[in-house]
Formats: structure tokens, C-alpha cells, sequence
């Protein structure tokens, strides 16, 4: 396998109130090509912030973040956009779209954006990722007339409508259901079999259980790492108890 992401020293700090608040201190950490790996850690702990940076959303204080062979601090804005455009995708908390626009629309809005593929193409990778998430029927309705789940699903698809490297996961079930959370997250985990890495932040012990790897957080440091390898179709449960004995063990 080779490394999608790397961070090297990284750091970032914010000055609030003349005041430096040093969210990241100097993270090292790797993340290979199909890897699913979820940061955990206490509220605080710099686990967004981490997600930002590595994703080139928020730019860092010092030190360095790698990304597909390239150095996001080197890229002018232009590039860093194209880069999240096209190889990454991102699925929030807060399932932000577009009022004015239908569950498909947008879906396929960052697809029309980046303009490699015909339009056909998109709309019937759209309509295809749809199908397989269970929500082909709600391709023409508003955001206001689904559940949140089933938009959650729609923006697991506008996530993956161009087949991104790596997905960028932000408490993605944290406003659903158990049920709901239960069926994104097997959208997930069937994105990351089919080859798409993902790097998810998460403060379920279920929903972490799912990944292959931990790295817990505690004041933007690494205090540790649990390796659980790929999630067998029977092994949750256990994986879970696991899961839960560790970040004891961490303090959680």
C-alpha cells in the first residue's frame, strides 16, 4: 500500500484574545491508501482541527501535511480547491446543501464542477450511488422533505460522485438515529471496501469500532494507537468490547 496521507510535525495554533492556543502540536501520523481510520479523543482535543488541516481546508502553523505525494503548503489556493474537488470528499455532522436545489442536483453539483466527465456520466453515477444507498425515490425532492438519514445518505453520494481518494468524515452520525448511523455507516464501510480511504472523526465507540485503526487525541498530541485490522461481517460486538476496554484504558 502506499501512504495517502502523512503529517509531519504538524502544528497549528490560534491566537485568540492576543492569547496562543496551541490546538496541534506536533502530529506525526500516516495513512495508507484503503485504510479506514477513525481520531478519537475528548471534546477539545484538536480532532477537527486535525481533520482540517490534513484536508487543506485550514492551513498550518508549522510543519507539514503530505497528500497524495504533494505538499499542501506548497499549492496556491486555486490548486488546494481542485485537490479537494477531485480527490477528496467530505461528509459533516451538519449536512450542508443547497436549499434551492434537489437531492440529485446536489449530488451532482460537484461532479458538474469539476468537469472530467460528461454530464451523463455524472448524473448516472449520481443516480447509481442513489440506488445503492437506498434513495433513488428521493432524487427529486427538496432536502426538507427527507429524513436525516436518507440526507446523510445523499451526501455520502455527493461525497463519493468523484471518486475521491479519501473521504473526510466529521461526526458524520452524530445528529441520526441508530438506525440511521447504522446504515451510513455500512455505506462507509462498503465505499471503503471498494478501494476509497477514509479518515472519519468519531465519539461513538460503535461507529470507531468499524475502522481499522484508532488514533486517540489528547490536547492536539497522539497518546495512542489501537489496531484493529479490517471489520469481518460477524465480528462487531467483540470489536467493540475491544474498543471500549482501550479507551478506558486511555482515560476516555
Amino acid at each position: 500500500m502506499s501512504t495517502v496521507i502523512e503529517t509531519r510535525d504538524l502544528c497549528k495554533t490560534y491566537i485568540v484574545n492576543k492569547q496562543s492556543n496551541n490546538v496541534l502540536q506536533n502530529v506525526n501520523f500516516k495513512v495508507e491508501e484503503g485504510e479506514f481510520v477513525s481520531i478519537m479523543g475528548p471534546s477539545g482535543s484538536g480532532k477537527s482541527t486535525l481533520l482540517y488541516t490534513v484536508s487543506g481546508m485550514d492551513n498550518v502553523t508549522a510543519g507539514s501535511v503530505i497528500f497524495d505525494g504533494e505538499e499542501l503548503s506548497s499549492m496556491k489556493e486555486k490548486q488546494l480547491l481542485n485537490l479537494r474537488l477531485i480527490k477528496m470528499g467530505f461528509v459533516f455532522q451538519q449536512m450542508y446543501m443547497m436549499k434551492k436545489l434537489s437531492i440529485i442536483d446536489n449530488i451532482v453539483l460537484p461532479g458538474f464542477q469539476a468537469k472530467i466527465r460528461s454530464r451523463e456520466e455524472i448524473r448516472k453515477d449520481a443516480e447509481d450511488l442513489m440506488r445503492k444507498l437506498g434513495i433513488i425515490d428521493e432524487a427529486d425532492r427538496e432536502i426538507t422533505e427527507v429524513s436525516g438519514g436518507q440526507l446523510q445518505r445523499a451526501c455520502l453520494c455527493r461525497a463519493l460522485i468523484n471518486h475521491p481518494k479519501v473521504i473526510f468524515a466529521d461526526e458524520p452520525t452524530g445528529a441520526l438515529n441508530s438506525k440511521a448511523s447504522g446504515e451510513v455507516m455500512d455505506r462507509l464501510l462498503d465505499a471503503n471496501r471498494m478501494g476509497t480511504t477514509i479518515l472519519m472523526v468519531t465519539h461513538s465507540e460503535r461507529v470507531a469500532s468499524i475502522s481499522d485503526r484508532i488514533i486517540y487525541l489528547v490536547d492536539g498530541n497522539i497518546q495512542g494507537e489501537l489496531v484493529l485490522g479490517k471489520k469481518k461481517d460477524d465480528d462487531l460486538s467483540a470489536r467493540e468490547r475491544q474498543v471500549r476496554n482501550w479507551l478506558q484504558e486511555m482515560g476516555w
